[in-house]
């Protein structure tokens, strides 16, 4: 079987977030701006799970658990984004964030 060093899951890891970033800042759509989120959280649950292989062993169910309990956050931040998604583009009918941009006040 082959070994997976803690540098590369770190690297993957590294990325992952730094797409995540990259899709946030370089994009308009709203619906993209949610999935680089999402993107971003991933890269922190393979982080994690990485962290706790290495420095715990298999024996370890913190840094096992934990991404669960971020995937449920990130189900429920999903659902909520997208429902705000779809409220606003009924009544505006674009998903450009910058025409959203007078809701800040």
């Amino acid at each position: 079987m082959n070994h997976i060093e803690p540098f590369q899951v770190q690297t993957l890891a590294a990325v992952l977030f730094a797409l995540g970033i990259a899709v946030v800042l370089a994009r308009r759509n709203l619906f993209l701006l949610l999935m680089g989120v999402e993107l971003m959280l991933n890269a922190v649950n393979l982080s994690f799970l990485g962290f706790s292989r290495t420095f715990a062993g298999d024996a370890s169910i913190a840094g096992q658990l934990t991404p669960v309990f971020i995937i449920a956050i990130a189900a429920s931040e999903a659902c909520v984004g997208l429902a705000m998604v779809i409220c606003i583009f009924r009544g505006r009918d674009t998903l450009d964030s910058d025409a959203y941009a007078d809701m800040k006040e």
